[in-house]
Order: C-alpha cells, then sequence, then structure tokens
C-alpha cells in the first residue's frame, strides 16, 4: 500500500468516525427508535466501506456508489420520522471526493439525493412538501463538504506526483505555442524598446533618450537614442532611478523620466532631457509625458512580456549548462582519469623501452583530454550573472585558462558601474571565452591581451592573440557560427581579422552593433577561422 493510499484510508477513517459521533446527540435528543436503528446501520456501512477501501475488493468508483445507496437507503427510510439522521449524507460526500475528486462528489451526491427522495416515496407515499425541503437543505451541504474534499484530494495528488510540476510546464508551454502566433510585435526587447525611443523621439524633441530596464535590484540601459547627445549621463541616470523608485513620472529642469506601467506596476523607464533651448512649460512637458505614459501603454506589455521570456529562457539555459557540467565531471572525467591510473599502473611494470615511450604518450594524451573536460566544465558552470561585473568573470576565464595551458592572458578593464542587461552580458561572455579558448587551442601564441570595456548600454570587447593566425576552417568547426549566432541575439557586430600588423588574430564583439555594420560582419570569414 502506497504512502498516499494509506494517507487518503486515514482521512476517510477519520471522517466517518467524526460523522458518526456528531450524529449521536441529535439521534439521541430525537427519543426515537427508527433514528437510533438508523444510526446503528450508518455505523454499520460505514465499517464496511472502511474494510473495503483498505482491502481495495473494487475501485473506487464502485465503492463510493456503493456507500453512497446504502446511506442513501437508510436515510431515506427514517426520514418520515426524523430528519436527525439527514447529516449522514455529508460523510459518503466526503469520502467520494477525497478518494474521486469532484466527479465521485458528484455521484455520491446524486445518488443520495435521488434515493433520499424515492425510498421514502415507494415505502411510504408521497413525500411532504417539508420532507423534500429537508432532503435538498441537507444535500446542498454535502454537496459543499464534497467539493472542498475534492478540492483536498487534487493538492495531495499534486504534492504526491513529481510529474505534476512538468505536467503543469508541458500546459504552459503548449499555450505559450497557441499564443505565439498572435505576438505580432514579436519578443526581442531591443526592437520594442526601438519603437518606444522612436515614439517618444516623435513626440518630443530630446537631446538625450534612454530606455532602462530592471536588472536584478537596478536598473540598466536597454537602448540609447542613437541620435541623442549622451553628454552628461549620469543626470539622466539618477533621474531614472527616481521615477524607477516613486513609480512616477520626474521633471527636473530640461530632464525628465517617466515609467512604463503594466498591470499596476513599471516594467521600465524612459529617460532623457529637453534642448536647452527649449523652455519646458512653454512645451507642456508634464503634459505631454502623461499622454506618452498613456499611449505606450500597449508598448509596455509587449516590452515587458518579452523582458520575462528573455528571463526563463536564461534560466533555462543556465540550467541545462550546469546539469551538462555535473554530469561531465561526474562521469566523463572520472572514466578518463580512472584509465589513467591504469596507464600509470602498466608503466610502473613494463621492462621494455619502446612500450614505456608509448605508455608515456598514452598518459599525456589522456592527461590532455583531461584537462580539456576540466576547461569544457568550467566553460558550462561560469556564468557572467554570477560575478561581481561582466569583466570579473572574463578576468576569472583568463585566470584558469592561463594555468591549465600556461600561456599568459592579460585582461584590460574598463567597466562603469552600471551593468548590461543580463543576456547581453551572457551572450558577450560567451563569444569572450570561446575566443579566449580558441587562441589558446589552436593559435600557438606566447601570450593572449584581451580588452573589455563596458559604458552601458554599449560595450567593446576584443581578443587579440600574436599566434600562428587564421587558419583554413575545419569541416567540424561550429565556433565562428555559434559566436555569430550569439553576436546577432543581442544586436552585436562580430569581427575576425589578422591581429595588429598582420601577426596573430584579434576577435571584436561590439554592442550594440554601429549603423554601417551588420551583426553578421564576420560572414566574410567563414573560410578563415581558427575556431
Amino acid at each position: 500500500m502506497s504512502a498516499r493510499t494509506r494517507q487518503d484510508l486515514r482521512l476517510c477513517g477519520g471522517a466517518r468516525i467524526l460523522g458518526l459521533l456528531a450524529l449521536v446527540v441529535p439521534v439521541i435528543w430525537a427519543h426515537q427508535r427508527a433514528p437510533l436503528l438508523g444510526l446503528l446501520a450508518v455505523g454499520l456501512v460505514a465499517g464496511l466501506a472502511h474494510a473495503a477501501q483498505a482491502r481495495r475488493v473494487a475501485g473506487p468508483a464502485l465503492l463510493v456508489a456503493t456507500e453512497a445507496v446504502a446511506v442513501g437507503v437508510v436515510c431515506g427510510l427514517v426520514l418520515p420520522t426524523s430528519v436527525a439522521l439527514l447529516g449522514a449524507l455529508a460523510v459518503p460526500a466526503f469520502t467520494a471526493g477525497l478518494r474521486a475528486g469532484w466527479r465521485g462528489v458528484l455521484l455520491a451526491v446524486g445518488t443520495e439525493t435521488a434515493l433520499l427522495l424515492a425510498v421514502p416515496a415507494a415505502a411510504y407515499g408521497v413525500l411532504t412538501t417539508e420532507e423534500v425541503f429537508s432532503a435538498l437543505t441537507w444535500g446542498i451541504p454535502s454537496l459543499g463538504i464534497g467539493l472542498i474534499a475534492a478540492s483536498v484530494h487534487n493538492s495531495l495528488r499534486d504534492f504526491s506526483d513529481p510529474l505534476a510540476p512538468y505536467r503543469y510546464a508541458q500546459r504552459l508551454f503548449r499555450e505559450l505555442i497557441d499564443l505565439s502566433g498572435g505576438l505580432s510585435s514579436g519578443l526581442d526587447p531591443a526592437a520594442l524598446g526601438s519603437t518606444i525611443l522612436r515614439t517618444v523621439s516623435d513626440d518630443l524633441p530630446t537631446t538625450a533618450l534612454r530606455l532602462y530596464v530592471p536588472s536584478g535590484d537596478a536598473l540598466t540601459p536597454l537602448l540609447v537614442d542613437p541620435a541623442g547627445d549622451l553628454a552628461g549621463p549620469d543626470a539622466v541616470d539618477d533621474l531614472a532611478a527616481e521615477a524607477w523608485s516613486r513609480q512616477r513620472r520626474v521633471v527636473a529642469g530640461h530632464a525628465f523620466a517617466f515609467p512604463l506601467v503594466t498591470d499596476g506596476s513599471a516594467c521600465a523607464v524612459v529617460a532623457g532631457r529637453l534642448p536647452a533651448r527649449v523652455d519646458p512649460h512653454r512645451v507642456g512637458l508634464e503634459e505631454r509625458l502623461v499622454r506618452l505614459g498613456r499611449r505606450l501603454a500597449a508598448n509596455a506589455v509587449h516590452l515587458d512580456t518579452a523582458l520575462l521570456f528573455t528571463a526563463f529562457r536564461d534560466s533555462a539555459t543556465a540550467d541545462e549548462r550546469r546539469r551538462l557540467a555535473r554530469e561531465m565531471h561526474d562521469g566523463v572525467a572520472q572514466d578518463i582519469a580512472s584509465l589513467g591510473y591504469l596507464v600509470d599502473a602498466l608503466a610502473t611494470r613494463t621492462t621494455d623501452p619502446e612500450q614505456a615511450a608509448r605508455i608515456a604518450v598514452l598518459r599525456e594524451r589522456i592527461s590532455a583530454v583531461v584537462g580539456e573536460v576540466r576547461r569544457s566544465v568550467l566553460t558550462l558552470r561560469t556564468e557572467a550573472t554570477t560575478s561581481e561585473s561582466l569583466g570579473s568573470a572574463i578576468g576569472a576565464v583568463a585566470r584558469n585558462l592561463t594555468e591549465v595551458s600556461g600561456v599568459p592572458i592579460h585582461v584590460t578593464l574598463d567597466e562603469r558601474a552600471t551593468r548590461l542587461r543580463p543576456e547581453v552580458e551572457a551572450e558577450l561572455f560567451r563569444i569572450s571565452q570561446e575566443a579566449m579558448t580558441n587562441a589558446v587551442r589552436h593559435a600557438r601564441p606566447s601570450r593572449v591581451d584581451v580588452h573589455c570595456l563596458v559604458h552601458a548600454p554599449e560595450a567593446r570587447i576584443t581578443v587579440t592573440d600574436d599566434g600562428r593566425g587564421l587558419q583554413a576552417a575545419r569541416s567540424d568547426s561550429h565556433g565562428l557560427q555559434i559566436m555569430r549566432e550569439r553576436a546577432l541575439l543581442i544586436n552585436a557586430s562580430l569581427a575576425i581579422t589578422p591581429g595588429p600588423g598582420g601577426g596573430g588574430t584579434e576577435v571584436c564583439v561590439r554592442t550594440p552593433a554601429p549603423d554601417d555594420e551588420s551583426a553578421g560582419s564576420a560572414a566574410d570569414q567563414d573560410g578563415v577561422v581558427s575556431a
């Protein structure tokens, strides 16, 4: 008997006992023989039903119907004499809800009510209005008690079913797939943000315009108006933070900020400045901001949906990467390491110099494979979002690669306190990681230089080595394609070119992509990539 079955049995047994105890006082108070005999009969039915449930002599539906029939007949026979026994109708309804859900409740209550009206009519003649009223009055509370038990049944079933979260996720994913066809604006935060900034710039003459979105407990710039004057952005940043914390528009001289509200809370903030020659009062800045907030209400819903989807995608990807890292570390890495121990044991027993040399080569190759697996585990487990900044995450990978490969990697950081969006940091980190790994693995350099510049929402990361330069692409190489796809996801440009002076290789990723460059600027490099 499973734990869930034992739990159901205990709950149903407790309900039957409490139901009988609750009937004792009104039955004795009635001072009539028929209700007392009926109580004894109901007690016998409850005992038999509990024994049948414990031994599972039949399916839940049959046992529910049988108990309901027995109680309904007993109560129907006693009804013309006394209504004191009608409370017993709630017990089968409750146990039916616990065992079979709402369908069992409907079966039990329907059976009891039908018999409660049919049995006395057949045995004693036509029922009085008072008797019919009493039967219906007790049927309704029995239905309510049974539905409460059905709710408990559903809760216990979901709690005890380890697949319940997956089934719930299945329903949500199916709904999302069905709904995706109606998302006419798409789920790209950058594209949706561009529409918002265009709407604001069309309505207001601005020299600086930014769109901020939440990133943890802080705000991070999603987009900057390309035509805007970004001199002195700190005042705009501070104003955006104030508008976010107050959840209302803020105006300070020529600078302004207002939140984009959806479902009663802000999902983003638009901040900017008017030209010095424009009088904020004369152009009606306050009134225009109010109108813009209303006008952008639908855009706020689109943007919030896109941000939620991005957060979900990143969370699912991170979980999968950690799972793969665990499996590689506990599975493949351990198996390969154990082969190394066997090779060491063979090396101690051989006396043939030629065989010893071959074993030494084999041991060296096994060590190289173990090192490669460890680097892969590090690659999978390291996340930019878990570090203090994008630069610190890149620095951590550089230190590990230097330690493992012996190739010095020098990292230069130029970062401001404001961080990029998590999904942008994640893709830039993976591109940088791939570029450093490729340089160490394939270019045979004497050193690698990494320069990381992050002035949110702009960033530029350059990885330069002094190795053997660009090589012909292998047929099984997908490094460049993956790097380009990552760049496209965040509207970044990716360039892979010979290093300064024509030696080595330089990988440069920049976001957002300049207007005169496309995110696929490395598309012409397919034949000359060392990845």
